[in-house]
């Protein structure tokens, strides 16, 4: 088949694009310069946002399947790495828009009331479809999140809601994980020997250790012990959902077994995706946190103590949000739950062949 020539300027809807950019402040005649920085800079968010939308629909219909197909695992994992590629991107961003000074800014910020960067749509899909649940959510303006949406986008946003997020689909999939016991090999019962070792070794050598205050040495024996303790609700499922309950954990019991098999066994072949995408998501996660941050403090740089354009407390509601809207808080915390190489339970060959590839 002979496809029809493309032009350069048509095929990617320049002018459109170019004719995106109508300043308020010219509508009033009070021309500011630099509101067509805000602009666009604003509109270059959005796009991105819609690819990054884009890119996390192909990841969730990888996850939402009863069965997740092997050849897909590869694909998606690209594609959560290209999310956090885009985020690095948009970060950048806000270099530019701090070109602008806050006396710049307020050239024509009141005209811009009560518009706010709480209504972008795209940004609380991503949010909802990573899975940033409603209770984990600040209030704002004393109303549910998607309040300050159009009529059209709560009711897409109430349906989006109701679907299963990345997080709900990625802890089934976690659930499924093999190898967690197997025939003469049970991970769970090997670690926890492999923890009780390590830390009854660190307690013996503070207290061979001579040169340690007896009061120091008692409060570092008591500190190692205490995190001895804290490993218990790991071993013990009736701790762990009671724990699980009162929020201190969100992934279920096997779920967070299989993303720790997985940290810790990561060098076996078999573990290298499931690894890589634990890892994106802490990338993605932590990528959000910083730009809320930056968010944040570029809100305190502009305006100080001001109220923001949509009413919410400026600086004070962003910095808030830095520090509540977290989604996969307890891959962040497993590492409170690694022991050094060196500790980990050797694999029975068994086990280690079958996380193995092996070519004739």
């Amino acid at each position: 088949m002979k496809y029809p020539p493309v032009h350069y300027h048509d095929y990617l809807g320049i002018e459109k694009i170019l004719d995106a950019q109508h300043p308020v402040s010219v509508k009033y005649g009070k021309p500011a310069h630099d509101e067509l920085l805000f602009i666009v800079v604003h509109q270059a968010y959005e796009l991105w946002f819609k690819q990054i939308l884009f890119e996390l629909d192909s990841v969730l219909a990888t996850f939402q399947k009863p069965k997740v197909a092997e050849e897909e695992m590869g694909q998606a994992t690209s594609r959560l790495e290209r999310i956090v590629a885009i985020q690095k991107l948009i970060m950048g961003q806000i270099d530019v828009l701090e070109t602008m000074t806050p006396l710049d800014f307020l050239d024509f910020r009141d005209m811009l009331y009560p518009a706010s960067g709480f209504q972008s749509f795209q940004w609380r899909l991503i949010e909802t479809k990573l899975g940033l649940r409603i209770g984990d959510r600040l209030a704002y303006n004393q109303a549910p999140f998607w309040k300050s949406l159009t009529e059209e986008q709560q009711n897409k946003m109430l349906g989006v809601l109701d679907q299963p997020s990345l997080f709900d689909s990625l802890e089934k999939w976690l659930e499924r994980t093999p190898f967690l016991q197997g025939e003469n090999f049970n991970f769970w019962d090997s670690y926890k020997q492999a923890v009780n070792k390590m830390f009854t070794e660190d307690i013996a050598t503070v207290k061979a250790n001579a040169n340690i205050p007896a009061e120091e040495k008692a409060k570092t024996i008591e500190g190692l012990e205490k995190s001895l303790q804290s490993f218990d609700a790991l071993f013990n499922e009736e701790a762990f959902n009671k724990l699980r309950a009162e929020g201190q954990f969100r992934l279920s019991y096997k779920a967070m077994h299989a993303a720790l098999l997985i940290q810790l066994y990561r060098d076996q072949p078999i573990l290298q995706t499931p690894f890589r995408i634990i890892r994106a998501l802490l990338d993605i996660d932590e990528n959000m946190t910083n730009w809320r941050y930056r968010h944040a403090m570029m809100a305190m740089r502009m305006l100080g103590n001001k109220i923001g354009t949509g009413g919410s407390s400026g600086h004070q509601y962003l910095a808030a949000a830095t520090a509540k809207h977290k989604i996969f808080s307890d891959f962040f915390n497993l590492t409170t739950f690694f022991i050094p190489r060196s500790q980990i339970p050797a694999l029975p060959k068994s086990i280690s062949d079958r996380m193995s590839f092996h070519y004739e």
